[in-house]
């Protein structure tokens, strides 16, 4: 059984957690943005819970295509942002352990918390819980087998990858690490059913080489990015976002490599 927290302990740890999605890199911006597409691909209903919604950048996202959403976050500085970012969402203050409703939802996200909480098991009991019959919870976590990671493994930047940083405990509050059979897992020893499991972003660099990338990469046509044809003399280049392009590249060829992704994600039911 979970502590309560009654001495705010718990809430006090998430408070000091200083990570915050809208205030970081473009590569988070845009990795959020296919966690949600890949919410809207494995996901039907009219109402949703975001369990964890921190600062609403994403609630706000899902919102587009549920009639109700629901967000809990325990971080009162994190739900104050939220307020703003997604002004008609139904929001609570409220640490999953304690978040109490009669309510029941077609779809329930996690998005990168069973890596923070004190016992993923519990956590994920008690998130499927607020699932109706039909209902899906769909949980994301960051895989430390991600083939950046093995890649700085191997280059010496990482001991081994499962290692977490300063950075990882002290700002982005993790108390674990998973990859995908450490999440079939936990999952399993909730009682819960595997529906289906993926992957989310090819992620090839580190996040600060990704936003360095991101920002001066060639995107432009003829410059080793983007296509040129020849129609007879003249060379024309093929107009587009070469960066989108990119981008939506890593998640397509992601899903065919799900456990070399930066994310790893799992549709599960009761």
């Amino acid at each position: 059984m979970v502590n309560i927290d009654k001495n705010n302990k718990e809430r006090k740890r998430q408070e000091g957690c200083t990570w915050d999605r809208s205030e970081y890199s473009e590569y988070n911006s845009i990795l959020g943005y296919y966690e949600v597409q890949s919410i809207f691909e494995n996901a039907h209903g009219k109402s949703l819970l975001d369990i964890g919604c921190g600062d609403g950048t994403l609630t706000a996202q899902l919102a587009k295509k549920f009639k109700r959403v629901v967000g809990i976050e325990a971080s009162k500085k994190q739900i104050q942002k939220a307020r703003k970012n997604c002004s008609k969402v139904e929001l609570h203050q409220s640490l999953i352990e304690n978040f109490r409703t009669k309510e029941r939802f077609d779809v329930i996200t996690m998005l990168n918390i069973l890596e923070h909480v004190i016992d993923p098991v519990f956590t994920l009991k008690k998130a499927a819980s607020f699932l109706n019959k039909k209902g899906i919870l769909i949980v994301h976590i960051p895989n430390a087998m991600a083939v950046n990671r093995v890649i700085a493994r191997i280059m010496g930047t990482l001991a081994y990858e499962y290692e977490m940083s300063p950075y990882d405990i002290n700002i982005a509050g993790h108390r674990r690490s998973y990859d995908r059979k450490l999440l079939l897992k936990d999952i399993k020893r909730a009682g819960l059913k595997i529906v289906k499991i993926g992957g989310i972003f090819y992620k090839i660099l580190s996040t600060p080489q990704m936003n360095w990338f991101l920002k001066n990469g060639l995107w432009d046509s003829g410059h080793g990015w983007g296509r040129v044809e020849r129609k007879g003399k003249k060379i024309i280049n093929i107009k587009k976002d070469w960066k989108y392009e990119f981008c939506r590249a890593c998640y397509e060829f992601g899903k065919t490599r799900p456990d070399d992704c930066n994310i790893i994600y799992a549709c599960i039911k009761k």
